[in-house]
């Protein structure tokens, strides 16, 4: 479990010991140097990197880096907001000493999650980790409830081309025997470093797209699951390396055709009982399930510009391809946005859930939580009623129909989905103003970077930036 405190200038109680402690063992088991790991605003994994022997003055002061990241863009490119931007100040990164990971597929590393504080010793206001642990805290605190989270990650292996291109470095079908076979070594060295690394991993298999996989792994706390979430990918993309393979997990390698997905699981629980089971409402929620899918449903347009935050992610978001771009929830209905799921009878209590499938790997995964978390308690507070379920594609609906039933089309571009998120006062207000600016921010400049790009040339802008 992640630890649940902030960080405090010259450590918590224990932390500075138990650090020499981890540091000295991890320089036993050959060990040379530690990745303090964040996200950014734009989706992309930043990170610093010490001597393992430094590991105690990190938990004790942190490391240093500057807050300017949090207006990076995904090309590297810099915006700004009325505190943030500017070459000035400093930042202290402190290392989540209970997510310490040796990794295994990175020989002679080590990898922790960080906290940011400022230089007196408060938590950033643009720190995402930060944001969502104290959502989580908050839900506890307010509503008695905690929840449980898994991010699926969907990527496509290829190779390296002069031009950088896509080429797939598998030609089986979807779902394919072939494929699987094709990656076999590689694949059975990621799950070998996913048991090494205690990743508890569900499945890995060949997926739609062409050259794509998607590995699915055990549900966490939310900032545990967002952890994970960045601690896969990097073991993913580490392993193919050693393959002599590259990898993307961009929403959209190619313009036309389905993209990579990162579709965000979620629970919540009350006194140890799962509230998406066991109820009077449908499909055995109880009230506060529904009305907490019924707060997400309600939010679905200004999330997808946390949930969605790439132009890229736009080439993905289109109609029949099971990316859930209408605001429509349905029971194991792959077409809507929320999907709910059930899980197969014996183990409902365990493994009933609510699925956001407008979801990719471009969006930061604590923001994306966190977000996806405030609209669904924003649900439960208003005692929101769920509208009617559908089935089958929504695409196919009447317009009449459509409307009559709540059913609408999700922001087809960056755009408007910046548009919905600047008027919606429970996500900003969730986010506080230094966050909800970046986002902002960061999502207009990367609309600037693409102007005048086809969908081809947008593809290949991001194709391996994430």
């Amino acid at each position: 479990m992640a630890t649940l405190a902030d960080p405090v200038p010259g450590g918590r109680p224990g932390d500075v010991e138990r650090a020499g402690a981890l540091a000295a063992e991890l320089a036993g088991r050959g060990v040379h140097g530690v990745v303090l790991a964040y996200v950014d605003t734009a989706g992309i994994g930043r990170v610093k990197t010490i001597p393992v022997a430094k590991l105690p003055s990190a938990a004790a002061w942190g490391v240093g880096m500057s807050p300017v990241f949090d207006t990076f863009l995904a090309d590297d490119s810099v915006v700004t907001t009325d505190v943030l931007g500017s070459p000035d100040g400093d930042l202290r990164l402190y290392p989540d000493l209970d997510e310490l990971t040796v990794l295994a597929g990175q020989p002679g590393w080590a990898w922790a999650p960080v906290d940011r504080i400022t230089q007196d010793g408060e938590g950033h206001p643009g720190c995402a980790r930060t944001f969502l642990r104290r959502v989580v805290t908050d839900a506890a605190r307010r509503h008695g409830i905690t929840f449980k989270a898994a991010i699926e990650i969907e990527w496509v292996v290829g190779r390296d081309t002069p031009a950088g291109a896509f080429e797939p470095a598998v030609t089986g079908p979807a779902y394919g025997a072939m494929r699987q076979v094709e990656l076999s070594e590689c694949t059975a060295d990621l799950l070998a470093a996913c048991a090494a690394q205690g990743v508890d991993v569900d499945q890995v298999h060949p997926e739609y797209a062409a050259g794509q996989f998607e590995i699915s792994v055990g549900a966490l706390d939310p900032v545990a699951a967002a952890d994970r979430s960045v601690l896969v990918r990097q073991t993913v993309r580490a392993v193919a390396q050693r393959h002599g393979l590259r990898v993307s997990f961009s929403p959209a390698v190619v313009a036309d055709g389905v993209g990579n997905g990162g579709h965000l699981h979620l629970s919540a629980w009350r006194d140890g009982a799962n509230l998406h089971c066991g109820g009077t409402g449908r499909h055995g929620m109880t009230a506060e399930a529904e009305s907490f899918t019924a707060g997400v449903l309600a939010h679905l347009p200004a999330l997808t510009a946390v949930t969605a935050p790439s132009p890229a992610s736009c080439l993905r978001l289109r109609p029949s391809r099971w990316a859930g771009v209408f605001t429509a929830w349905g029971l194991e209905t792959r077409e809507a946005a929320l999907r709910v799921v059930t899980g197969t009878r014996g183990v409902r209590d365990r493994a009933a859930n609510l699925e956001v499938k407008p979801v990719d790997l471009a969006a930061n995964p604590y923001l994306a939580l966190g977000c996806v978390i405030a609209a669904g308690l924003d649900g439960i507070t208003a005692a929101a009623p769920l509208p009617e379920e559908i089935t089958g594609d929504p695409a196919r609906l009447d317009p009449a129909e459509a409307a009559s039933r709540g059913v609408r089309r999700l922001p087809a571009g960056l755009a408007e989905a910046v548009a919905a998120f600047r008027a919606d006062g429970v996500l900003r207000d969730a986010l506080g103003p230094v966050l909800a600016d970046a986002v902002i921010a960061v999502r207009e400049g990367e609309i600037a970077a693409v102007e005048g790009l086809d969908d081809a040339q947008v593809a290949a802008a991001y194709r391996w930036r994430y």
